[in-house]
């Protein structure tokens, strides 16, 4: 079936016949303005691609854009590290650091132009978030539906506060409609799922879903190779269901992915749902018609349980079902990003007493828990607020300086897995909880949310004795060697060891390069025998270059070695 049709057929499975084939014919006119770009790839993936995560301003400098400062660092630091850039929301906005935009077309101005993201781009490849599933309540869209000017009269969703809600999923503890008044002076209650001040898009308006689908072609027209769809699982509502999920949401995202296939066949789609595994994946729809890549978001509260209670079965168990039964799909694999760590994707992994213990562990570290209200208007956690680097980072005992071994213990384990390695700026510069930021904003996420001035951070990565110098220099050196080995392509064959709780092993192979990867989880010598056929007596490690003999191996606390056979 050719591009198009497919394309129509979305549209009318969603709209029915007649408003889906007036949608048709409106957005492919709208496509048409733009030039349709070639494939340049061989397949969509590289174990050469690895991705950082950072707002724009992050690093700071007086009397520079910030987004200037980012690239004077990102050319000298990080050029042979990472492959590409996720910029957090750069646009104009009212609330939630980004995720509140006012206008989807301009950069904000605090942070620089669109020159700076295209000098960016001609280095790294880029991706771009897009934020579709609401609009900030000051942007000219939601003040063109307050006025009741055409082609906006639909843009929110009204919905009569008496009718019966509860089934719908929250995930957060906050009221689901707010009280707006129009310009004629009704008021009327809108659909608001994260904030009074982010305002859901109503997706059932063609209007919508033209002036959305005009965005994305301009983020490809400015260099976006990634587009990350943030809070996609809400993205359609019904009355009667749990709005999330919904067949509708998932041929919406057939359609983004019919429509990048005919104009930027290159142009990866990422979904952000922060949900269940299974439910997760489901996004990957038949392998080739939904999202290239999904977060894994189990990884970063699981790793953070197998390395409190120093057992790799629960994890050991749950990778093996890492299957990619399609190599236009991988995950997306992190442990931390701006963000808390989400706890929802252990449900059905961890019973609630495990989570329990997990939420205690975060307070004793300086962090804090956030909550989602559930159906019987009960709470439970939701995202555990802190840096990874202090959910994980030890004392010495007799120096009582910080000891990185297990929290790069961690970081080794999530990049020998199956996909695509992202690590969050503030966990390769080994920042800490920013503890003062929460009292300014009140905001509990903005613990990891640091604003750095790059003068101090340089100081820092200059001194030995410094956290982030050990930390940077120990990530930067981990990657690197990644980068080199063609049995971490994302889409490798994998298979999980299994060598008792104090290890997590894994064995990626590709063409003629087999790695063993094995990682001391706990905090004692575990010693380990490989007995798989046909393995060499001797193996090399590729981080340290030392040989290890594999009849009889002895892993130190927290350990982790990437035994090479050629």
């Amino acid at each position: 079936m050719e591009k198009s049709d497919q394309f129509k057929r979305i549209l009318i499975r969603i709209y029915g016949e007649r408003i889906g084939l007036k949608a048709f014919d409106r957005i492919f006119q709208l496509i048409k303005q733009y030039p349709v770009q070639t494939k340049t790839r061989d397949g969509y993936f590289s174990q050469d691609d690895v991705i950082l995560i950072t707002y724009g301003d992050t690093l700071c400098r007086e009397n520079q854009a910030p987004l200037a400062t980012f690239h004077e660092f990102a050319r000298k630091y990080l050029a042979d590290t990472f492959s590409a850039v996720h910029f957090l929301p750069f646009f104009p906005f009212s609330s939630d650091d980004g995720f509140s935009v006012i206008d989807y077309y301009s950069i904000n101005p605090e942070l620089g132009s669109w020159d700076h993201i295209n000098s960016i781009g001609s280095e790294f490849r880029l991706m771009f978030d897009h934020v579709l599933n609401h609009i900030s309540s000051k942007s000219e869209w939601f003040n063109h539906y307050l006025d009741g000017q055409e082609g906006y009269k639909e843009l929110a969703i009204e919905v009569d506060p008496l009718i019966d809600l509860s089934m719908v999923t929250r995930p957060r503890a906050l009221p689901l409609l707010t009280e707006y008044t129009k310009k004629s002076g009704k008021s009327v209650h809108v659909w608001t799922t994260f904030s009074a001040d982010q305002i859901d898009l109503n997706y059932n308006d063609i209007d919508v879903l033209e002036k959305v689908l005009e965005v994305l072609l301009f983020y490809i027209s400015q260099g976006a190779t990634m587009i990350r769809f943030d809070a996609i699982a809400y993205l359609w509502k019904e009355i009667g269901t749990s709005c999330i999920h919904l067949p509708q949401t998932h041929d919406m995202v057939k359609l983004f992915r019919c429509l990048f296939d005919l104009v930027a066949p290159d142009v990866i789609i990422i979904t952000e749902t922060n949900v269940p595994h299974d439910e997760n994946i489901s996004y990957f729809g038949n392998g080739s018609d939904e999202a290239q890549m999904v977060y894994n978001f189990t990884l970063p509260p699981l790793l953070i349980y197998t390395f409190l209670k120093e057992n790799s079965m629960v994890l050991s168990k749950w990778a093996k079902g890492l299957v990619l039964e399609s190599e236009k799909n991988t995950f997306f694999n992190f442990t931390a990003s701006h963000d808390g760590i989400g706890v929802r994707p252990l449900e059905g992994i961890l019973p609630s007493s495990e989570i329990d213990y997990i939420v205690e562990h975060v307070k004793q570290k300086g962090g804090d828990v956030s909550y989602k209200k559930n159906l019987d208007g009960s709470e439970s956690p939701y995202e555990l607020n802190i840096t990874y680097v202090d959910a994980l980072l030890e004392t010495e005992k007799e120096s009582g300086k910080p000891d990185i071994t297990r929290f790069m213990a961690a970081q080794a384990i999530q990049y020998v897995l199956p996909g695509i390695p992202a690590t969050y700026i503030h966990s390769i510069l080994g920042s800490r909880n920013w503890k003062k930021g929460v009292i300014q904003t009140r905001r509990a996420r903005t613990i990891n949310r640091e604003k750095l001035n790059i003068d101090l951070v340089l100081s820092e990565l200059e001194n030995p004795d410094s956290l982030r110098f050990q930390i940077f220099n120990s990530y930067v050196s981990l990657i690197r060697t990644r980068k080199k080995q063609t049995a971490f392509h994302p889409n490798a064959m994998v298979k999980i060891l299994d060598l008792g709780p104090g290890i997590f092993g894994i064995i990626r192979y590709h063409g003629d390069q087999t790695i063993y990867a094995l990682t001391n989880i706990s905090s004692h010598d575990v010693s380990v025998k490989i007995s798989e056929d046909n393995i060499p007596k001797q193996m090399q490690d590729l981080l340290t270059m030392e040989w290890y003999d594999t009849g009889l191996l002895v892993l130190e606390p927290y350990q982790y070695l990437w035994l090479n056979q050629v």
